[in-house]
């Protein structure tokens, strides 16, 4: 058997390792065990907070959609269900870059919503019954 050497793949192995870890604090950057490690690790971060990330975006776009909702009188959930009854295909995204950037737009949103909205269910007879009852 023919004997190979491996030492020009085993240096372009570590210094790809350690370009990759340039950067990083004190011996992270220097010792290709623990810069190999390091950017492992990093590397299960980045993919985990990139999923993350959609999360962290939906709820502000809620947050600021919510906020506008309030000062036109009208709550966040009232808002996206008549949005929803009037197939109004606009995503939480533009929605909320509407309350920002557009006011009067938005407003018009809402408008929709509010024509498409559900009437608040009247209170059944026998929980009015109960009411009555308990004065």
């Amino acid at each position: 058997m023919v004997r190979v050497r491996t030492n020009v793949a085993t240096k372009r192995r570590k210094k790809r390792v350690l370009k990759a870890a340039s950067g990083y604090f004190q011996q992270r950057h220097k010792r290709y065990a623990q810069a190999k490690r390091t950017r492992l690790k990093a590397q299960v971060y980045s993919y985990r907070d990139r999923k993350a990330r959609r999360s962290d975006f939906r709820k502000l776009w809620t947050v600021r959609i919510n906020a506008a909702c309030r000062e036109v009188g009208i709550t966040y959930s009232r808002f996206i269900g008549g949005l929803l009854k009037a197939k109004v295909a606009v995503d939480r995204k533009m929605i909320a870059e509407l309350a920002i950037s557009s006011p009067a737009a938005f407003n018009r949103l809402v408008k929709i919503a509010q024509e498409h909205m559900v009437a608040a269910p009247a209170p059944k007879a026998s929980t009015a019954k109960k009411a009555a009852a308990k004065k």
